[in-house]
């Protein structure tokens, strides 16, 4: 195997493991925010609506963030934005 192919195979398994991580550690911080900060005066189907929305948007900012990481990451290593393409 070439040393490149090692360097990305080791990347895309730390990128994994942090997307878990930072999964699972909004996930807690999510449902403490929830117990700490009930809403009121509204009914269970909005709290699960505005919880569900919290928890897209922040993971899609994250995942966001990820994108540009590996797009420099990509740029810095092979000199193009998608390796490979024209």
């Amino acid at each position: 195997m070439s040393p490149l192919l090692i360097f990305l195979a080791v990347m895309v398994f730390f990128t994994a493991v942090l997307v878990a991580y930072l999964t699972k550690q909004f996930q807690n911080e999510n449902s403490n925010y929830l117990s700490n900060n009930p809403m009121k005066n509204s009914n269970t189907k909005v709290k699960t609506i505005e919880k569900e929305k919290i928890v897209a948007e922040t993971l899609n900012g994250r995942f966001a963030m990820l994108g540009l990481i590996a797009a420099v990451g990509a740029y810095l290593t092979t000199g193009q934005i998608i390796p490979g393409f024209v």
